[in-house]
């Protein structure tokens, strides 16, 4: 035999030993199994009565709970249309979600390409037990709440060309072109079999709903060929019922059906509210039961956002108030569940965004302390777990937690107003705006994971050269300081001459950062401040002590809501009154945020009382997680001589630190909105004053004492465009994971 023919009958049995290895491998590579119709129309899952069920290996029909997370697509630094996260961050997001027990992903919005091959590589060996995901697509919401008419044409096109790139995408049959703030590329990867259902829209402005119902009044019952309107469907369950009829449309052409729904939350549920004192809140309602599917064997199910704080009805409405919390109290959320519930009696019913924040601001009360906001990650953890299975117990068909990720370009309503310029939020994490911090997965600061709050500064030394300065100033009893920062704090570290004790003396750190500001007289006991005043005051004692105050001409809050803006706060409250700002025997104020606003009628049912907390309060403790005094809010800790800290960039008057932006003095615009000035950096003046001196009963030795702010040079920083960032699973996790673990 010549060497030609050896090596071509060589060649021709490696194929042929290669095609067989490959079809081998292929018989005993994991599948989904899926039901196929008499038509051939596949299905994994369908709702049958007011069950979801799976299609599962034996061929047979199952009920399923659906366990969760709401994914987004973005990291520090990032803003939602920019879609930065890459294959190995979902990877890495779908490991760690599928070992907090959940079955599912929710995400908004058609992501990049990658994030569904990233989805079907990671699912390509798990078999029958794959991480399955529910797909949103976006209504034009801002188009919505501007001209308020849902039948508007450019509306309806807008949403209908997201829908038809939204079920391409899913199946992987098309390419984007680039487009700002939207999801592009080439979308070759099928995720279909690991759909578990489309989740059409956006939270419902109920202005625009009822505008919508009334304007079109006339306009006839969508009769479609997969979606229908009842004869009780409203305008907008009619213009509701003919795009999921369109989304059936679309994923038809692939051979595949999924169970259909819409976003809607409690402004616009099925219930009537007695006790909600805002009227839009109870405006109008858009009823999943007035919309039917026809030949779509896949089915159709209700869901829902339900937070535990907002409307203000769970904490006004005495209806709710029938299931007792074991607290003296009663159960709102719980009650509001089981009679949502009742409602649907010939449907399926889901949760699809729920929860509360580990952050320092606090925006909402709820009933039994489920705030939204002023939770550390432990109380987090068991609000979220609790609410779970409260969602669980009362029959619905999911729970979707909101939500998997910290996101830092988040905004709220209490903090908005000195977030200045605010297309700079995502460069920089303000840990007083709570919707920043909803996730179980926390994206931490540059610093997280190398200074540990615990008063011992040895980590400080290990910090790359440059980025820890010295404090250049004197000050009787203060050994030394050290300053450094990142996106979310300015730390301080100090040595004293002798141990803190919080119990015979306070530490104070006068902040000064542009001109203007008030003298604290009383907190100085008998030292002179010279060379300027100051903006806040940082103060170390006792735990009901320990804080931020501010000053009094710079107080944005008593700016805001006195009488210089909405007026809401008394002019001049009386000494000592719930409504005196100044923090106890000091003369700075309290640094506040509004939590609920002054209403009265004819705008609401019945007058509501401002409402504000006191947000500045320092916890004492670890940020190590190690540690058994950690707390994921701590802010101080000391250990004999030594002090350290990281205070909030808010809490120091800043607007945004990463192009050091500082609230000024200007009298608001409009009588709402602030103005900022570019700092020279911050000067921080430290003094030491025993409780003694503090009290007036005893002679002060620092009469003669003067603190001299032009005499120390301010702490600066280079601007920053790029933020750095970690990112560490939180407490709050592991008790997510305890319970979806737990539940069938």
């Amino acid at each position: 035999m010549s060497r030609r023919k050896w090596w071509v009958i060589a060649a021709l049995c490696t194929i042929v030993l290669l095609s067989g290895a490959a079809v081998i491998l292929g018989n005993f590579r994991p599948v989904i199994t899926t039901y196929a119709g008499a038509d051939g129309v596949k299905m994994k899952f369908k709702t049958e009565g007011t069950s979801f069920l799976v299609y599962g290996e034996d061929e047979s029909w199952r009920e399923v709970f659906a366990k969760g997370v709401n994914l987004g697509a973005t990291v520090p630094g990032h803003f939602p249309g920019a879609l930065p996260a890459t294959e190995e961050d979902y990877l890495r997001w779908f490991k760690q979600i599928d070992e907090m027990g959940a079955n599912i992903i929710r995400v908004y919005t058609v992501h990049n390409p990658v994030f569904y091959s990233a989805l079907v590589k990671y699912n390509r060996n798990k078999g029958e037990d794959p991480l399955y995901f529910m797909q949103g697509i976006w209504s034009p919401e801002e188009q919505l709440i501007e001209r308020r008419d849902a039948y508007d044409e450019e509306i309806v096109q807008m949403f209908k060309a997201e829908i038809s790139k939204a079920v391409a995408a899913v199946y992987g049959d098309i390419t984007v072109e680039p487009k700002h703030g939207q999801s592009s590329g080439e979308y070759k990867t099928n995720a279909g079999k690991y759909l578990m259902a489309w989740h059409l829209g956006t939270e419902w402005d109920p202005s625009m709903v009822d505008n919508t119902n009334r304007v079109h009044k006339d306009a006839p019952r969508y009769d479609g060929t997969f979606f229908s309107g009842t004869k009780d469907a409203s305008p907008f369950e009619n213009w509701l019922a003919s795009l999921l009829d369109y989304t059936a449309q679309q994923e038809q052409k692939y051979g595949w059906q999924h169970p259909m729904t819409f976003t809607n939350w409690v402004t616009t549920d099925v219930l009537e509210h007695p006790g909600e004192p805002l009227f839009e809140e109870d405006l109008v309602s858009v009823d999943a039961r007035h919309i039917e599917p026809v030949n779509w064997d896949a089915g159709y199910f209700a869901a829902y956002h339900v937070y535990p704080y907002y409307p203000d009805f769970f904490r006004t409405d005495k209806t709710l108030r029938t299931i007792p919390d074991g607290n003296g109290g009663y159960n709102t959320y719980k009650a509001y569940l089981r009679k949502l519930k009742a409602e649907y009696d010939d449907m399926p019913i889901m949760v699809t965004e729920y929860g509360v924040p580990s952050s320092i601001g606090v925006s909402h009360h709820g009933p039994g302390g489920r705030d939204q906001g002023g939770h550390d990650e432990a109380e987090q953890g068991n609000i979220n777990a609790s609410l779970t299975q409260e969602i669980f117990d009362e029959g619905y068909s999911g729970a979707i937690l909101f939500m998997w990720q910290d996101e830092w370009f988040k905004k709220t309503w209490n903090t908005m107003p000195f977030e200045i310029p605010a297309d700079r939020r995502a460069f920089w994490l303000n840990v007083l705006t709570n919707e920043k911090m909803f996730g179980v997965l926390a994206m931490e600061p540059g610093k997280a994971g190398q200074i540990s709050i615990d008063g011992d500064l040895a980590d400080w030394d290990n910090l790359p050269e440059g980025e820890v300065k010295q404090w250049e100033g004197t000050a009787p009893g203060v050994k030394g300081m050290k300053l450094a920062h990142d996106e979310a704090y300015l730390y301080i570290g100090m040595e004293l001459e002798e141990a803190f004790d919080p119990e015979e003396s306070k530490l104070f750190i006068g902040v000064d950062t542009i001109p203007g500001g008030d003298i604290p007289k009383k907190e100085l006991a008998g030292r002179t401040l010279a060379g300027g005043e100051l903006e806040t005051l940082i103060q170390l004692g006792q735990d009901e002590e320990s804080q931020v105050s501010i000053a009094p001409s710079y107080d944005f809050h008593s700016r805001l809501y006195g009488p210089d803006g909405y007026w809401m706060l008394p002019e001049k409250p009386k000494a000592g009154s719930k409504d005196d700002p100044l923090v106890p025997g000091g003369t700075f104020h309290a640094w506040k945020l509004a939590i609920s606003l002054m209403m009265n009628p004819p705008d609401t049912r019945f007058a509501h009382p401002f409402i504000d907390e006191t947000v500045g309060m320092l916890k004492r403790g670890s940020t190590d997680p190690e540690s058994p005094d950690f707390n994921s809010l701590t802010a101080w800790q000391s250990k004999g001589r030594f002090v350290e800290m990281r205070i909030p960039w808010m809490l120091l008057g800043f607007g945004d630190p990463s192009s050091l932006q500082v609230v000024d003095y200007s009298p608001l615009k409009n009588k709402r909105e602030f103005t900022t000035v570019t700092t020279e950096g911050i000067r921080l003046a430290p003094w030491i004053a025993k409780r003694s001196e503090l009290d007036g009963s005893a002679e002060s030795a620092a009469k003669t004492m003067e603190i001299d702010l032009e005499g120390i040079r301010p702490y600066t920083w280079e601007l920053w465009e790029t933020p750095v960032y970690s990112e560490r699973l939180k407490q709050s996790y592991y008790d997510m994971q305890e319970i979806f673990t737990r539940l069938p």
